[in-house]
């Protein structure tokens, strides 16, 4: 049977893609993207021809490029996908179509690449023995705010998605909801304007609202430490209630 091949693409550097992913996108006969000008700036960059079929598949189409994706793998055409960046399917298009593909019987297998979560982690200085990646929060204050307030208590450092518009707007937010942790903003990871903002989440609500970012963000939040959870798990016991 055909293979799907989920491709793993830099996420700024273009010299950030490994030896294998050069070798699937040049073997593999159809490439569905999520930008498929940017994806020929990649394999032209590397000298790689483009496929014979080459195709879109996006947040806005998936539903009808899946259905493409679906009938190369049943004619025996091997497929990849890749997103403009990244791993395919964290916080980008192609979930469903994994899922059929892999319901259908057909071979799946991952090309591993850069990811913004696990760049962001290493050098933000945060702990990483453990980690929730939360993805894009909500656009509007109060489902933010909500979905923020699921991981209040959680002993995981937290990462998170945004829109540099939206940026000073989070880390409000997250200042309310956690109180003054340990944060950091990473912004245009490996590009050329690459900043990596360390403060607590009032420290750099106050810097990134004074100078906003421009790019790609990813936001991590340090978790509660031992004596912090101790405190809040005495404040909530029934115990702690009578006095």
């Amino acid at each position: 049977m055909a293979t799907l091949y989920l491709v793993g693409t830099p996420i700024g550097n273009m010299e950030d893609i490994t030896l294998r992913a050069l070798k699937v996108l040049a073997e593999v006969e159809a490439l569905a993207c999520e930008d498929t000008r940017r994806t020929r700036t990649l394999l032209t960059r590397h000298g790689i021809k483009t496929p014979a079929i080459l195709f879109s598949l996006h947040e806005h189409n998936e539903e009808r490029a899946k259905g493409r994706v679906l009938g190369l793998l049943e004619s025996g055409v091997d497929v990849a996908i890749c997103s403009d960046s990244g791993q395919p399917l964290i916080s980008d298009p192609g979930y469903p179509t994994l899922r059929e593909a892999i319901d259908r019987g057909h071979p799946v297998e991952v090309i591993p690449g850069p990811s913004a979560v696990t760049a962001a982690l290493t050098v933000s200085g945060l702990p990483v023995s453990s980690f929730t990646f939360k993805g894009f929060p909500p656009r509007r204050p109060g489902p933010r705010r909500r979905f923020l307030e699921t991981e209040r208590d959680s002993p995981h450092t937290l990462v998170f998605f945004e829109s540099p518009y939206r940026l000073a707007a989070l880390l409000e937010q997250a200042l309310e909801v956690y109180g003054d942790r340990a944060a950091c903003v990473c912004v245009e990871l490996t590009k050329k304007f690459e900043a990596v903002h360390r403060g607590t989440l009032a420290e750099l609500h106050q810097q990134l609202s004074t100078s906003p970012a421009r790019g790609e963000v990813t936001v991590l939040v340090a978790p509660l430490t031992r004596a912090e959870r101790r405190a809040s798990s005495s404040a909530l016991s029934p115990g702690s209630r009578l006095r």
